[in-house]
């Protein structure tokens, strides 16, 4: 799953020790996010989703692969 955190926290001059503060992980959480390690759980989605202020899916991108 790709995902658009690092751009969304860099346009909001953060570092990741900052952004993980304010939602309350670790920074090394971000940056497994943000290198597609680690795929976050629902609720954590939500709250990264409500810190920037957009829906789930403009932020996590879902690659559909041809068989379903």
């Amino acid at each position: 799953m790709k995902n658009r955190v690092e751009e969304l926290r860099k346009s909001q001059g953060l570092r990741q020790e900052e952004f993980a503060r304010a939602i309350r992980v670790s920074r090394q959480t971000i940056s497994s996010i943000e290198n597609g390690r680690y795929s976050p759980s629902l609720e954590l989605a939500f709250t990264i989703s409500e810190f920037f202020g957009l829906p789930i899916e403009e932020i996590f991108i879902r690659e559909r692969s041809d068989t379903l």
